[in-house]
């Protein structure tokens, strides 16, 4: 079996302009996105990636474009996005930005699992979607190649799948075709502050005037703020996942069940996880926001295991440099794209459940695993608005694995914000400050 990494030629090389309305600083989809909203509404963006476009995070999902589920606050947005995603091939003309309605299913074994699709079942009707629930008899006969004791589901019809691999290059090109600057091994160092404010970046390959800057850096967001006075409390887990062998088509769904998750792709082969362990590496940020993350660490304790140590160069790990300056070599241009090791127990679970749950697959096997960091705030949602203290710096981070069904419309939302317009939606729930202004950490689903 194949560990994937990333190790693709640079595809974005445009020249480093002298200056622009705003800097971008990561390529993943939150950052593309924003990117390409951006000029839609004619403003010059330049868009600098310390590694590969989707080398880290984006292209290491698991390809949902996901409702179901959803933080309160985030179904809007959400709903937005998946609206935005229907459109988005015609649009930019890129058949890799192609969204499959193939539906989201949730499979419950236990009364406790139903209850809670039931309770979210009840957010869904408040914004007229269109989930609802499944019968134990309904799921034998939509799914009779599954095994389960099940209790019942829950489904969303509407929601789908995109291809995560290829998709947000191919938004990179149409944001390129729009006027973007996109370049690739272009790390920004740091940002360039007069009079308290914005006034450009440092890269590595020299500076560039401006007086907006968006940090959509992933698991890298947090180093880079703290390397210009901001605390912006993140950290990161890292999880597995693998792909067959293309197949029969046993199923279409994205199905959630009980120590497995399944997404049909367009090759025919299936993207499996066992959802069900990630790996937080232990470095100095872990212990500064261990009160913050107190809430979330007790839902995800079972699923979580802790390594004393993390592999030299990874974001904060323990020995990399926490301050730099612009004329120095920083820790992003160090380690240009992460390939977190693969879990084996991960691996090993999926060869195991995969023929007790679908004895369809039994003879199928697994062809290539990966491993991606995610950016995870102590809430589990994402923090979006501009910084209160460094005006002109506006954040786009913590995803908390959720990011490539939703990124679309966070870059929409932040290009609102970066042009001071309306964004569309209640934010409050996202703001930066929620962290620092005593407000209780209630973290979302995760």
């Amino acid at each position: 079996m194949a560990i994937i990494t990333d190790q693709s030629p640079v595809m974005f090389s445009d020249a480093l302009p002298a200056a622009v309305d705003v800097v971008v600083i990561g390529a993943g989809i939150a950052g593309t996105a924003t990117s390409y909203f951006l000029a839609q509404h004619g403003l010059k963006v330049v868009l600098c990636e310390k590694g590969r476009v989707a080398g880290e995070q984006s292209s290491r999902s698991f390809g949902w474009i996901r409702q179901q589920g959803r933080d309160r606050a985030e179904l809007p947005v959400m709903m937005e996005s998946n609206r935005i995603w229907r459109g988005l091939a015609q649009e930019t003309g890129e058949a890799d930005l192609a969204f499959t309605e193939s539906g989201c299913y949730y499979l419950a074994e236990s009364q406790a699992s139903l209850a809670s699709y039931e309770q979210w079942c009840e957010l869904a009707r408040q914004h007229q979607l269109d989930t609802r629930m499944l019968s134990a008899g309904e799921i034998r006969s939509q799914f009779p190649d599954l095994q389960g004791q099940w209790t019942g589901g829950m489904a969303t019809p509407s929601d789908g799948r995109g291809e995560h691999f290829t998709a947000v290059p191919a938004l990179a090109r149409a944001a390129r075709r729009c006027g973007v600057s996109v370049i690739e091994n272009c790390a920004v160092r740091t940002v360039d502050i007069e009079a308290g404010r914005v006034a450009g970046v440092i890269t590595e390959k020299g500076r560039i005037r401006c007086q907006k800057v968006v940090l959509a850096a992933g698991a890298w967001s947090t180093h880079f703020a703290a390397n210009v006075g901001i605390n912006l409390p993140q950290l990161t887990s890292c999880s597995s996942g693998a792909r067959t062998e293309p197949c029969p088509e046993v199923f279409s769904a994205n199905l959630s069940l009980d120590g497995l998750s399944f997404l049909r792709r367009d090759d025919g082969s299936y993207t499996v996880s066992s959802s069900d362990r990630s790996v937080h590496y232990l470095s100095p940020a872990s212990f500064k926001y261990f009160s913050k993350f107190f809430a979330l660490l007790r839902l995800s304790a079972r699923y979580v295991s802790l390594k004393l140590r993390a592999p030299p160069g990874y974001p904060g790990a323990w020995g990399s440099p926490r301050r730099w300056a612009g004329d120095e070599i920083s820790p992003f241009e160090r380690l240009r794209v992460i390939n977190p090791a693969v879990s084996p127990t991960v691996v090993k679970r999926i060869e195991e459940r995969m023929p007790q749950r679908c004895p369809a697959l039994k003879d199928v096997k697994l062809v290539e695993a990966w491993s991606g960091l995610i950016d995870v705030t102590p809430d589990a949602v994402p923090t979006l608005g501009e910084d209160p203290v460094l005006k002109g710096l506006y954040i786009a981070t913590g995803l908390s694995g959720h990011g490539f069904g939703i990124g679309p419309a966070i870059g929409r939302i932040m290009a609102d914000l970066v042009r001071e317009a309306p964004p569309g939606h209640d934010l409050q729930r996202f703001r930066p400050t929620r962290f620092f202004d005593g407000s209780a950490i209630v973290p979302g689903p995760y």
